[in-house]
């Protein structure tokens, strides 16, 4: 086996909407190898029951640990997070594994009216992890909830005009986005798909109201859990052929060609996915 260094750090979510958060990744630890598998053969996750995501999330991190002898999992999905995050780390108590939730608490530094909207799936809205994040912030702030039905799912195959029918309509229905009092002057993004809808979401909300994401946040923790974990763990030598001009490697469950689209189109290389059957 490779030394602990030059081992991946695998990655997952349902569809092409983690590689927002692999991005992120691979600017916070650039000599690092990667594994992404996007589950889009199941997905969505966020329209799916716990018991479906759990099952996935765990078929996909055995493959990750098996197959590719990961020193870390950073679940880059918010439905898999709030629904197997800690049946994961039971599985696998001595590998760090990093989760994603909705940016609430950054979104409270920033606002100054105190109304933040959230967009997110129906899944993460409604799981246990989500309701007590939010009753953990009770009083700080009000936050405007919206299940975004079928924008993950049109994200996901690039179905551009329904990406933008979907925004505009959920956006409009949240109330109104500006620095006025009562008015909402955040916008956090609770799903990694939203992400890549940035610029529709940006022009319909205005310039000037942030939109939070949890890639970065992720990837910091990555490195966090990395240090804490063991010594040496965490690649520093560019030199070794092991990481020289070293690319993800890509699976999907799915539709490759989904997958590979928006690798080329949302990381600017040229990314070919292997198919993973994972039971």
């Amino acid at each position: 086996m490779a030394a602990d260094c030059t081992r991946p750090i695998g990655v997952f979510d349902s569809g092409v909407g983690g590689l927002s958060v692999l991005r992120a990744l691979q600017a916070e630890l650039p000599l690092e190898r990667f594994v992404y598998v996007a589950d889009n053969g199941h997905a969505p996750y966020g329209e799916r029951d716990d018991a479906h995501v759990l099952k996935r999330s765990h078929a996909i991190a055995d493959f990750l640990v098996a197959q590719h002898g990961i020193k870390a999992l950073v679940v880059a999905c918010n439905t898999a997070t709030a629904a197997a995050i800690h049946t994961l780390r039971a599985a696998y108590p001595e590998l760090p594994i990093i989760g994603i939730e909705p940016a609430l608490k950054p979104a409270i530094a920033l606002s100054q009216t105190g109304v933040i909207g959230v967009m997110a799936t129906r899944s993460t809205l409604n799981s246990e992890k989500f309701r007590k994040l939010l009753a953990g912030l009770h009083g700080k702030a009000s936050f405007v909830l919206q299940p975004c039905d079928g924008l993950a799912d049109a994200i996901e195959n690039s179905d551009t005009d329904r990406v933008g029918a979907l925004c505009r309509s959920y956006t409009e229905a949240m109330g109104v986005f500006g620095t006025q009092a009562g008015a909402m002057d955040c916008l956090v993004l609770g799903c990694t798909h939203y992400s890549f809808a940035a610029n529709e979401l940006q022009a319909l909300i205005g310039a000037r109201i942030p939109l939070l994401e949890g890639g970065v946040p992720v990837a910091r923790q990555t490195r966090r859990l990395l240090e804490k974990s063991a010594p040496g763990l965490i690649q520093t030598q560019p030199d070794l052929p092991t990481v020289q001009s070293q690319q993800p490697v890509f699976y999907s469950t799915g539709k490759r060609e989904l997958l590979e689209s928006a690798v080329a189109r949302w990381l600017l290389i040229d990314g070919r996915a292997a198919h993973a059957e994972l039971s």
